[in-house]
């Protein structure tokens, strides 16, 4: 409202005389406004931080709108900065690692297809590492392409096969629904323990392109969200906390976190969309 927009430069009896607006009328529609301001403000601040503090703008926006609210991007940042609400994910750029791996005559089946119309139709998985109590740890990940939807999950001291045997092991259901198991070329996933499970539970091979991290590309991308709201800024005192908030933070990853990439929908609540339109 222009009186509202000027008030720190006339006088707002002023105003109101020359724009011909009763005064009481501009008082009572300034305090409702900023009745729903603050009722605006809060619900972001709730979201936020009901969301593990990893929610930006967009996301916010995204469940201001089921809620009912239509609230603009900028006005939402606004908002946060005002009260020093920083989401901790960050795009990061990916750096390349000289590694050792295996030179398997497996080819990349998955061929850089990500989008998958059924669960278990193609699974993915990596490696990353995180501090506890000042010595490395990892974490290994098994991510269904249909969802995004984090079926398995193991975090141990080694970067061994050990470690996403133990991944795979965490899996709910049969093994032998996952149709694809693609990954890089790291030792820890190729190797006999590995093989074996694959052959038990008849599952295809695929292996990405020596060198080439874009074949893995979204389990490289929900490894960077992993790192950025789960890994960064927490410490960790034993191998034990570590499992357990990172079951905490994966629950809250499948039932909660809204993806982009799944019309701002939970990998959870994706999949039950999904099937029941293909009933």
């Amino acid at each position: 409202m222009v009186i509202q927009q000027n008030a720190h430069k006339y006088p707002i009896s002023a105003m109101c005389k020359i724009l011909q607006v009763n005064r009481s009328t501009y008082y009572y529609e300034n305090n409702e406004q900023s009745s729903v301001d603050d009722e605006v403000e809060q619900a972001i601040i709730r979201i936020f931080e009901e969301n593990q503090r990893v929610y930006g703008a967009r996301k916010i926006k995204a469940k201001l709108q089921e809620e009912g609210m239509t609230v603009s991007r900028r006005r939402i940042g606004r908002l946060m900065k005002k009260n020093g609400l920083v989401s901790v994910y960050t795009v990061a750029q990916y750096k390349p690692y000289v590694s050792s791996c295996n030179e398997s005559l497996i080819q990349n089946e998955l061929n850089r297809e990500f989008a998958k119309e059924a669960p278990l139709e193609a699974v993915v998985s990596d490696l990353t590492y995180v501090r506890v109590a000042n010595k490395w740890h990892y974490i290994c990940l098994l991510v269904d392409l249909f969802n995004r939807e984090i079926i398995g999950h193991s975090c141990g001291k080694f970067k061994d096969a050990a470690l996403v045997y133990q991944a795979f092991a965490s899996v709910k259901g049969d093994l032998r629904q996952i149709q694809l198991f693609h990954t890089d070329r790291g030792s820890e996933f190729k190797n006999l323990t590995i093989d074996e499970v694959i052959k038990t539970f008849k599952i295809r091979r695929s292996l990405s392109m020596k060198g080439c991290p874009y074949d893995n590309a979204v389990a490289e991308a929900t490894f960077k969200l992993v790192k950025a709201e789960f890994v960064r800024n927490r410490k960790f005192e034993s191998l034990a906390q570590l499992k357990q908030e990172l079951g905490t933070y994966i629950r809250w990853f499948n039932e909660t976190r809204i993806h982009s990439t799944l019309g701002y929908l939970s990998p959870l609540a994706y999949k039950e969309v999904a099937l029941k339109k293909s009933v």
